[in-house]
């Protein structure tokens, strides 16, 4: 009996000894990113911009084609200048087919015959997944950009009288660029 546990014991030490041989590790995590130097921060609160239109009529979209321009802002802290002195902000989305440039309205919204803009406070147009955006110059510390968006009636729709009551949604992104 003494002589079969010595050659349990025995055995068990050698598989110890094969299974504690080197491990091999497969190549299978590949780790990626980017350091910037961001010239500026966006305050808290202002990845995600909600604008509420409230209430719009369709007769004045009838009368007019669009409303006036709902201001909206983005809030940079902690510039600084030495690392980028002006920001390009671009905005990209599902553009309208009836106009382009112009963001469509989210699957679900009720309402139709209609897409968003955005334009500066000065009104100059700012397209949709146009690279360009608009820039701002900064300044240390922190920055304001205001800009607008507005509603505004699809041609066939206008002519057609066709502007489809009810809520509506649409989600824009944007991005920024530091120079």
């Amino acid at each position: 009996m003494q002589q079969l546990s010595n050659k349990v014991r025995c055995g068990m030490v050698m598989m110890g000894l094969l299974l504690n041989g080197p491990v091999l590790a497969a190549d299978n995590m590949r780790l990626h990113g980017a350091l910037v130097s961001a010239a500026c921060v966006i305050a808290p609160g202002d990845e995600n911009v909600q604008l509420d239109f409230s209430v719009v009529a369709d007769k004045y979209l009838y009368l007019n084609g669009r409303i006036a321009g709902q201001k909206f802002q983005l809030h940079l802290t902690d510039c600084d200048i030495n690392a980028g002195n002006s920001v390009k902000v671009a905005f990209s989305g599902v553009e309208n087919t009836q106009l382009p440039g112009l963001l469509a309205l989210s699957e679900g919204s009720e309402a139709s015959g209609i897409a968003i803009g955005l334009e500066t406070t000065a009104g100059k147009a700012i397209p949709l997944n146009n690279n360009q955006g608009i820039v701002q110059e900064l300044s240390n510390g922190n920055n304001v950009i205001t800009l607008q968006a507005y509603v505004q009636a699809e041609p066939e729709a206008m002519s057609n009288h066709t502007i489809g009551r009810g809520a509506f949604s649409a989600t824009v992104n944007f991005d920024m660029e530091y120079d």
